[in-house]
């Protein structure tokens, strides 16, 4: 039985998540640190680093030191989940506690030593990793222990896990470089190339966030959005409609739903049945976003859904591997992978 104070991480591109035994999701905050260049050392982590976002002076840069599922500054990661774990647990220094840390699938054998390094310096007495789609599907209570076909789409801000799980293994499986921050990239092309004005990335995630949709919208709604425009290079505020946002996914979403139906393409028969019957579930930070539960079944004509809390689904599953060890330890690190890039 796992100790009171085991803990459950979510190591995402966006955010960390941490969870712990009996008391739920105890930290949710942005993955992003703030550097001084001119120094070389960290000034801000977590919300306070992104409220400095595009906000910076010219000696100070917010990083996300995770980008596409893929460690980007193994210092500024170690600094990062050193801060969180010791602000959701404090510091040990009789007894160290248990983790269970779910990583971007893009991560290679060098980096997953690395990251199980940095938990140990964090005060970890032991790190074991959880495949994300795997936790993803523990964390919505998904049962994939028998021979029946389920599939899962997690959709994280750098990169979107989707896999058909079935007898405890991923049997199908594909990680593509495209999420949230995909989302709000095109977000920003499409208002510099319509509107000549240079949107930064919180007001594309904003406009995401408030006005985005997979499918057309029924009733046109407007959200200033102010950035500078590229011909006057002054300031400039201007009304962003949901249908700009829209006509903005719809390149995003298609390749989406099209990696999907790839996935099912390449599914043993008789679990791409199942799939039919039972569904896909959506999971992920990426997986809020307006209608798109209902842009896959039109393209697809499978029944989709979302998770009650999209983007606790992978933390959540890794504080249910703390909870039942013995029973989750095939799907902890050292267990067989069936991915195909």
């Amino acid at each position: 039985m796992a100790r009171v104070r085991d803990i459950g991480v979510d190591l995402g591109t966006s955010h960390v998540l941490i969870c712990m035994r009996g008391r739920g999701i105890i930290l949710r905050e942005p993955a992003v640190v703030a550097v001084d260049k001119e120094q070389s050392r960290v000034m801000a982590v977590g919300e306070e680093a992104y409220r400095l976002v595009g906000r910076t002076p010219g000696s100070m840069q917010a990083i996300r030191p995770l980008r596409q599922g893929s460690v980007l500054d193994y210092d500024l990661v170690k600094t990062l989940l050193t801060e969180m774990v010791t602000r959701a647990v404090g510091r040990h220094v009789f007894s160290r506690p248990r983790a269970v840390i779910s990583v971007p699938t893009g991560v290679n054998e060098m980096e997953r030593r690395s990251i199980i390094s940095i938990m140990f310096d964090a005060g970890m007495r032991r790190t074991q990793l959880l495949e994300r789609p795997i936790a993803a599907a523990l964390g919505i209570g998904m049962r994939f222990d028998e021979a029946y076909g389920s599939m899962i789409v997690d959709i994280g801000a750098g990169a979107t896990d989707i896999a058909v799980l079935s007898m405890n293994e991923v049997t199908v499986g594909t990680c593509i470089p495209l999420g949230g921050d995909y989302f709000d990239d095109a977000i920003i092309r499409y208002v510099r190339k319509k509107h000549s004005l240079l949107i930064g990335e919180r007001t594309a995630e904003e406009l995401k966030i408030n006005l985005g949709s997979a499918i057309e919208p029924a009733d046109t709604v407007t959200m200033d959005a102010t950035g500078r425009n590229l011909i006057t290079g002054l300031p400039k505020t201007l009304p962003i409609s949901s249908r700009d946002v829209y006509d903005a996914l719809r390149e995003p979403v298609n390749a989406l739903i099209e990696a999907i139906q790839a996935v099912i393409e390449r599914t043993p028969p008789q679990l791409a049945a199942d799939i039919f019957e039972e569904g896909i579930i959506l999971t992920g930070g990426g997986a809020a976003l307006s209608g798109l539960q209902d842009a896959v079944y039109q393209q697809l004509r499978i029944p989709c859904a979302a998770a009650e809390d999209p983007q606790a689904s992978v933390v959540l599953g890794c504080g249910q591997a703390l909870e039942n060890t013995p029973a989750m330890r095939a799907l902890l690190s050292g267990t067989k992978r069936h991915w195909r890039r």
